[in-house]
């Protein structure tokens, strides 16, 4: 038996906003999405490139703990997670052409090029290219 990632989570400000930016935006699907109570529901993503695979649940960020966190990370410019992508410098031409703000352009790094985009919920996301 072996441990693995099924899911991880984003804190978001808005779980409708996210949804349109993760999906209309970055691409990704929405696979799961049930009401859980009045203000949020169990919202995840996937990859159109793994639809089987990790879902990135789009929490509402409800708690005051949370919000400070996600306040602190994005104004010291700390981006909150990483995303993949085998061709940044399409990816990065591919959404600056869509209007998304990038706080860093793509960027050599030890390891590969990265860069960090701004994802409209209050979180910054790196984009990386390994």
């Amino acid at each position: 038996m072996a441990v693995y990632i099924k899911l991880t989570s984003i804190i978001v400000e808005d779980q409708e906003q996210a949804l349109r930016f993760y999906t209309d935006v970055l691409g990704f699907i929405k696979k799961m999405d049930l009401p859980m109570g009045p203000e949020q529901r169990w919202l995840t993503v996937v990859s159109s490139a793994a639809p089987d695979g990790v879902e990135l649940v789009l929490e509402p960020n409800l708690n005051p703990a949370a919000q400070v966190y996600q306040q602190a990370l994005f104004a010291q410019k700390i981006p909150i997670t990483m995303l993949f992508t085998e061709e940044l410098a399409v990816e990065h031409a591919r959404l600056v052409a869509l209007g998304v703000v990038f706080t860093m352009h793509p960027t050599p790094m030890p390891w590969g090029h990265m860069s960090v985009l701004n994802d409209t919920c209050g979180n910054l996301i790196a984009l990386v290219q390994v």
